[in-house]
């Protein structure tokens, strides 16, 4: 067994690393992205479940340690990392191409922008949903600074992350206006006219983007003047809006079923 004696940071700058942890985002990494993991630790309680990563590992000579609570939290800064830290290669978000955005229209596909939502941690949640009701990409305007590939959201994300492509642009009144072109682009609005249980009515036999806004200010005007349609979620009116990363889920549902 190969061994590290030397702890990262969640976000190692020098080796150009991000730690991963949890149980189902470090195994989906090294199902779908083996090659991504440069090291891993992990509780001797953990060994049985990633055997198979540690083999892969010990074939490239790459290291791996068993330890203890103690120091995973030390390599990730969480308590929340089951038992299990990966050390991957940075993730890099590449700029969106035309040439993807037309293989995604002419593959039908489904995926998420996402406009000034916040934090990672909505990130992760979103990027769950994502994968679960099998949308393939998610798009992030790169001057929001607070939806990164974090640590975070890797964990949140429970594996969801290793299923899609994940792009930026500059700006999303632009891409809108060449997306919906090629695909029915869903704006949502706590104020639009149609609701979500309309989406059957509006969605064509094309790719779907669904356009995510912050949960305080929503989406800007010029955003949403450049979408096929603007639908909300009605409620009871008792709280002004659900959480973004729940009404993500909610769109992404009716629009699998759809």
């Amino acid at each position: 067994m190969y061994l590290l004696y030397t702890v990262f940071d969640m976000r190692n700058k020098m080796t150009e690393e991000l730690a991963v942890c949890g149980m189902n985002a470090v195994l989906a990494a090294g199902e779908h992205n083996p090659q991504t993991i440069n090291r891993l630790f992990l509780r001797e309680d953990r060994l049985k479940s990633f055997t198979g990563i540690c083999k892969q590992l010990a074939e490239r000579k790459r290291p791996y340690k068993i330890c203890e609570d103690e120091e995973l939290e030390r390599v990730c800064k969480s308590v929340h990392h089951q038992g299990v830290v990966a050390m991957i290669e940075e993730p890099v978000i590449e700029m969106l191409s035309m040439e993807e955005l037309d293989l995604w229209a002419s593959e039908k596909k489904t995926g998420v922008l996402l406009h000034s939502v916040g934090n990672d941690h909505n990130l992760g949640a979103i990027a769950r949903a994502a994968a679960f009701f099998d949308a393939a990409f998610i798009v992030l305007n790169e001057k929001d600074t607070e939806a990164r590939l974090t640590t975070s959201a890797y964990r949140i994300a429970e594996g969801g992350l290793e299923h899609l492509k994940v792009r930026k642009i500059t700006n999303s009144a632009a891409f809108l206006k060449d997306a919906s072109k090629k695909l029915t682009t869903i704006g949502t609005d706590t104020r639009a006219r149609m609701r979500i249980g309309d989406l059957g009515s509006v969605l064509k036999n094309s790719g779907v983007v669904l356009v995510m806004g912050n949960e305080e200010t929503g989406l800007p005007e010029n955003v949403k003047n450049q979408c096929s349609y603007l639908l909300r979620i009605p409620g009871t009116g008792n709280i002004d809006s659900l959480n973004v990363s729940q009404a993500a889920a909610l769109f992404l549902h009716e629009i699998f079923e759809s």
